[in-house]
């Protein structure tokens, strides 16, 4: 079994992945700003495959990417005790067939590299990435693999987290689609216009960006933790491919990996 770790500002996901496959087998998630030791998130990760049947000494390959440099040593040092599991670090497209063409390539980050090279493999065609975490990421990425540029945003739950933070009354409420957009009292209110506010926004962008850049056969496709609850709501996302980034790093693995 081989593992992928993509590791946000936010929260750290890992999936579980079949020796060279990109069907994922089991993910997870835990909380990227906790302070572990590296005993500790061994502790964690080990008790994690345990409990999907996988003996943590099985595990052949680990593939990380991270936007956390404190967290890409400890990652190295703790994935390097799981057996003889080699531990590959995503960082610039050297050795994949991608590009990165943009001003300044060292720049961008290894979650929107792994999401252009899943891209390009599987969907072989101009491509909008629409990456819903901490952040709201725009991906163009065109058919023969190349990352050619997009946009970057606060992410879903921003809106709401600035209301509760800056106003004395109103309560946090959950990021989810509410029942009508007409609220009727307080609660419902702030979930309908947080809520349609975001995806009125995620629509507009990719609307524009399709205009300037892309052509009719564009596909947009959203990935990330909001991925499946925005979607339905954005009339220009076409796919769903919530673990995207996990494959594009198992992807990376293979081409990596010798």
């Amino acid at each position: 079994m081989q593992l992928a770790v993509d590791v946000g500002n936010t929260e750290t996901v890992l999936g579980l992945f079949p020796a060279d496959s990109l069907e994922i087998h089991a993910h997870w998630r835990y909380t990227t700003t906790v302070p572990r030791t590296p005993d500790e998130l061994l502790l964690l990760i080990r008790g994690l495959l345990r409990e999907s049947g996988v003996d943590p000494a099985g595990i052949t390959r680990s593939v990380v990417g991270s936007v956390v440099p404190v967290q890409t040593e400890l990652l190295r040092r703790t994935l390097g005790s799981l057996g003889d599991s080699q531990v590959l670090m995503l960082e610039g497209a050297a050795g994949l067939p991608i590009r990165l063409d943009v001003d300044e390539p060292r720049t961008v980050g290894a979650d929107r590299i792994a999401n252009t090279l899943a891209a390009s493999e599987l969907y072989e065609r101009d491509a909008v990435v629409v990456d819903l975490g901490t952040a709201t990421t725009y991906d163009c990425i065109s058919a023969d693999g190349g990352f050619v540029g997009g946009g970057s945003a606060p992410g879903l739950l921003a809106g709401e987290e600035w209301l509760s933070g800056h106003t004395a009354k109103l309560p946090r409420v959950e990021f989810r689609p509410p029942g009508k957009v007409v609220g009727r009292r307080t609660e419902t209110c702030l979930q309908s216009g947080v809520f349609y506010s975001a995806v009125e926004a995620i629509d507009g962008v990719i609307r524009r960006i399709c205009d300037e850049w892309g052509g009719g056969d564009t596909l947009v496709v959203a990935t990330g933790g909001h991925a499946r609850a925005v979607a339905a709501h954005v009339p220009s996302v076409e796919t769903v491919n919530p673990h995207l980034t996990l494959i594009g790093l198992q992807l990376a693995g293979r081409h990596l990996g010798g």
